[in-house]
């Protein structure tokens, strides 16, 4: 594999392409007239204007994509996440081109693409699920009649959900029908598939994921895991690995299920297996994610593998180089993701200029960014500026580092998620593990945000005033003064 295409934007096409060219590797960068001076832009070897703004006339036409890495002689294309990276009809026409996709098999991302069947896939396997119904449904009355079997509250969910969307809770049967309604509507015009399914609701899940290798011939492993329950609108915000309360025991059952879910549909590359975590430690199976995904930093620290470039060795055919005993937990790793964000304002996008953008640096700290001071970020995509990563030898060395780190982050021109990071970093709730994807709902709001940066502000004051007074008490010498007058007698 000689050249390879990134068929993406912005940190995480920055991030694929260090490691492309750290393995000698050409790299072709794909952009929007948006990001024509994009940073991926600058430093790919190669680049091309897929087309306007718009990611539906940009990163979205596969078929340009496709076009311009056979003009360009592509051995392989790298789909990031988001956009087209679990987009099974794209992988098969990029096979179809005489080119390797980077990623799954088509079969394998079509089936756990659909959460119904990826739960009919893995269902021989014995792995604990969240009880409910493993169909779609179409009829109030049945819906009611399950529903009251399986007791409420109880979720609706999309079968082609993500991100939170065409997810609904119904608390009684008075509210099932509306809250039905509201998610197969959801579903239908964000995913093009209005199917929709109920399961049990668990109160107060953690969210943990177990990252997954696998090859072409049979052998697959875990990573260990992820703890994602910091969200917002069931988006992730704060990730970490690995989680503070799995013991050995259900970390190692995880992993097992993980690589068996892996097994199930022959998967091949990176994955993630999604579970909820009950107060109990009882997990359920929730997902597959057939890609790369936005916090997969957090295990490259703790494991020391890249997963980017076990993807491109997976992809050109290349055995696993590694045995599941020989992986160890290095330490504690964080992650916050830096949304161009108002979290003063329900999170909602603030996108603008940076005007002043200064990353942190330091042992243990790593940025994977996509902007540099001057520019400016764009409506058209997720508003995620950066990055940032922590490691520590244990979670507190950890934590330590992730606040000064975000101290040290200095941004100006839009609102960011740092200063709820910050709030994150400094609660008791996260400092101890206790607690789950909730976190926002029971502990945050823009007041508690707003008086804890009053009190740090008066605080920095009292401490400046301090040092200054403490300087007047100082005595200094008087230096001597040369003039140009003489002493007369």
């Amino acid at each position: 594999m000689q050249k390879i295409l990134v068929a993406n934007r912005g940190e995480i096409a920055l991030r694929i392409m260090h490691t492309i060219h750290r393995m000698g590797i050409q790299s072709v960068a794909v952009y929007s007239e948006a990001d024509r001076q994009a940073p991926h832009v600058l430093f790919a070897h190669e680049a091309v204007c897929l087309g306007p703004a718009p990611s539906s006339q940009s990163y979205l036409n596969g078929d340009a994509i496709i076009a311009f890495a056979k003009q360009l002689g592509v051995d392989g294309i790298h789909p990031g996440y988001g956009f087209l990276s679990e987009n099974a009809g794209f992988a098969k026409k990029v096979e179809k081109a005489g080119i390797t996709f980077i990623g799954p098999g088509a079969e394998a991302m079509r089936i756990m693409g659909s959460k119904l069947a990826a739960k009919e896939c893995v269902k021989k396997y014995n792995i604990p699920m969240v009880p409910g119904i493993d169909k779609a449904i179409d009829n109030i009355d049945v819906a009611k009649k399950i529903a009251g079997e399986i007791g409420y509250p109880v979720l609706i969910k999309a079968s082609a959900g993500g991100g939170g969307k065409g997810m609904r809770v119904a608390a009684r049967e008075s509210e099932l029908g509306e809250q039905i309604e509201r998610a197969t509507s959801e579903a239908l015009s964000s995913f093009g598939d209005g199917s929709v399914f109920i399961e049990k609701y668990i109160n107060s899940p953690r969210h943990i994921e177990i990252q997954v290798l696998a090859d072409n011939y049979g052998n697959t492993i875990h990573l260990f895991e992820r703890e994602c329950s910091i969200q917002r609108r069931h988006q992730k915000v704060v990730e970490e690995s690995p989680s503070a309360i799995l013991t050995p025991d259900v970390r190692k059952k995880m992993g097992e299920a993980a690589v068996l879910v892996a097994k199930s549909c022959n998967y091949r590359s990176t994955g993630t297996v999604e579970f909820l975590v009950d107060e109990q430690l009882n997990f359920y199976f929730l997902e597959m994610n057939t890609r790369l995904q936005v916090e997969h930093p957090v295990t490259e620290m703790i494991t020391g593998i890249d997963l980017v470039e076990e993807q491109i060795r997976i992809a050109r055919g290349e055995k696993l180089r590694y045995q599941q005993e020989a992986i160890t937990i290095n330490g504690h790793a964080l992650e916050l993701r830096v949304y161009a964000e108002d979290p003063l304002n329900d999170f909602l996008p603030a996108t603008g200029t940076l005007t002043k953008y200064q990353t942190p640096a330091g042992e243990g700290i790593r940025v994977d960014g996509g902007y540099t001071e001057g520019m400016t970020i764009p409506v058209y995509y997720d508003p995620m500026i950066a990055k940032l990563i922590t490691h520590g030898n244990n979670r507190t060395e950890a934590i330590q580092k992730m606040k000064g780190a975000i101290a040290d982050y200095k941004v100006e021109g839009v609102l960011t998620t740092l200063p709820f990071g910050q709030f994150v970093m400094d609660h008791e709730a996260f400092i101890t593990g206790r607690f789950d994807t909730q976190f926002v709902q029971k502990y945050y709001s823009p007041e508690k945000l707003l008086v804890r940066q009053k009190t740090k502000a008066e605080l920095a004051a009292l401490v400046a005033l301090r040092y200054w007074l403490e300087k007047q008490k100082e005595v200094h010498a008087v230096e001597p003064v040369a003039t140009n007058w003489t002493k007369r007698s």
